[in-house]
C-alpha cells in the first residue's frame, strides 16, 4: 500500500480540512491517508478547542485512515521544530508524499526558499536581523527578500524537514483559499482563526464546520489559564530554567504578571518588537506545563496510535508497528501526562481519562 502524510492540528475541524481530505482522495484515490495530529496544546500556543481524542475521531470519521500523535513537546514549537518530528513520525510510517494547505501553491518555489534557508550563511544573516531587535518573522523576511503567509512558512518547514533527514518523501501543495489571519470572511471555507473569533462571540458555526457533534468543542477557560500561570511564575525562582524564557525576560514576566488582570493583558504588557506573540503564548505553555530547555534534548519513545479504521489497520500490518518505533524518552511521555490533566482543569473534559488506558480508537472494524 502507498500512503500519504497530512500534519494537522484541527483546531478545531472545519470545511477547508474536509476539502483538504477531500482532495488528497481525488488526487490519490487508492492512497492510505496518515494524519500526524497536534494535541491538546498547538503551534502557536493555543489551548486545542477540542481533545486530541475527539480530534481523532473526527478525522476518522471524514476520511483519515491511520492517526499519529505529534507530542506536545515538540508539537508547542517553532516551524522548525514543528516540521521537523511530524515529517520524522511520517517518514517513520512510510509515506510517500506530504500533502499540504498553501497561500503560493507554487512547490517549486517553496523548494527554492528551503534550499537557501539550508545555505550556511543563511543562519548568519537571520542571526544579524535577530541581533538588531527584529522578530524572527520580519529577520527571516528580511534575509529572504520576501514575505511568506503562514502556511507557506510551514511548508517550507517540512520540505527543509525532509531535506535534513533525507526521507523520500514528495511535498504536494494544495492551494489555501483563505488567509490565517482573516476573521471577517462569511463563505463556507474559512479560517480556523476566523472560527475561533465566532465561537469567543458566542456565534453559530454550523456553516463552517462539517456535520459532526458540536458538543465535541470545549470552551478554554482562561480565566483558570491564567490564574495557573499567575501561580506558576510569582512561585518559581528560577523562570529562565524553563523554554522559551530568554535574554532576562523572566523579570519582566515577574513585574507584568502582578500588573495585568487576564491572560490576554498580560500577553499585550509583554509583547514587543523581538517577541511575538505566538512565540510568548508558546513560552507561557512551556511555563504552566513545567517544560525545560533541557527538554529539548528528549526524543520520541514511539510514534504513539491514536486510532485507525480498517484500512489503516491493513497498513499498520503491512508496516509493522514497531518500524515506528523511536529511541526511549520518558520525559515526553511525562509532559504528554501533564498536559492532558491541565486540559482537563481547563476545559473539563473527560477524554483525560483515555490517556491511562493508551487504547486507539477505531472505525469501521
Amino acid at each position: 500500500m502507498k500512503a500519504i502524510g497530512l500534519i494537522c492540528e484541527y483546531n478545531p475541524f472545519h470545511n477547508g480540512h474536509l476539502y483538504h481530505i477531500k482532495k488528497i482522495k481525488e488526487m490519490y484515490p487508492n492512497h492510505v491517508l496518515v494524519l500526524v495530529l497536534g494535541g491538546y496544546f498547538l503551534e502557536r500556543g493555543d489551548v486545542s478547542l477540542m481533545s486530541k481524542w475527539n480530534k481523532t475521531k473526527v478525522a476518522l470519521d471524514f476520511g483519515i485512515d491511520l492517526v499519529l500523535e505529534l507530542p506536545l513537546l515538540f508539537g508547542v514549537n517553532s516551524s522548525d521544530f514543528f516540521a521537523e518530528y511530524a515529517v520524522s513520525i511520517l517518514n517513520k510510517a512510510h509515506v510517500d508524499k506530504i500533502v499540504f494547505g498553501s497561500e503560493s501553491d507554487d512547490v517549486e518555489f517553496l523548494k527554492s526558499i528551503a534550499r537557501k534557508q539550508l545555505e550556511r550563511n543563511f543562519s548568519d544573516s537571520v542571526k544579524k536581523n535577530l541581533s538588531a531587535g527584529n522578530n524572527y518573522p520580519s529577520s527571516l523576511a528580511a534575509s529572504l527578500g520576501v514575505k511568506l503567509d503562514s502556511n507557506d512558512i510551514l511548508g517550507v518547514s517540512y520540505i527543509k524537514a525532509i531535506e535534513k533527514l533525507g526521507a523520500k518523501i514528495e511535498p504536494i501543495t494544495i492551494k489555501r483559499t483563505n488567509s490565517f489571519n482573516d476573521i471577517k470572511s462569511s463563505d463556507t471555507v474559512v479560517s480556523a482563526q476566523n472560527i475561533r473569533e465566532r465561537l469567543a462571540n458566542k456565534e453559530d458555526i454550523t456553516k463552517y464546520i462539517p456535520k459532526y457533534d458540536k458538543n465535541l468543542l470545549n470552551e478554554v477557560n482562561y480565566g483558570k489559564f491564567f490564574e495557573l500561570l499567575k501561580y506558576r511564575i510569582m512561585t518559581e525562582k528560577n523562570l529562565e530554567r524553563f523554554l522559551g524564557v530568554d535574554e532576562g525576560l523572566e523579570n519582566k514576566l515577574k513585574k507584568e504578571i502582578v500588573q495585568s488582570n487576564n491572560y490576554r493583558e498580560f500577553l499585550d504588557r509583554i509583547i514587543s518588537k523581538r517577541y511575538t506573540r505566538s512565540r510568548l503564548k508558546r513560552m507561557c505553555v512551556h511555563i504552566l506545563l513545567g517544560i525545560l530547555k533541557e527538554d529539548m534534548n528528549a526524543t520520541l519513545e514511539k510514534a504513539k496510535i491514536l486510532g485507525f479504521s480498517k484500512l489503516g489497520q491493513e497498513y499498520l500490518r503491512e508496516l509493522k508497528t514497531e518500524e515506528l518505533a523511536f529511541r526511549i524518552d520518558t520525559r515526553a511521555n511525562d509532559i504528554e501526562k501533564t498536559s492532558s490533566m491541565v486540559y482537563y482543569i481547563l476545559t473539563s473534559d473527560k477524554s483525560v481519562f483515555l490517556e491511562s488506558c493508551n487504547k486507539p480508537i477505531q472505525r469501521g472494524i
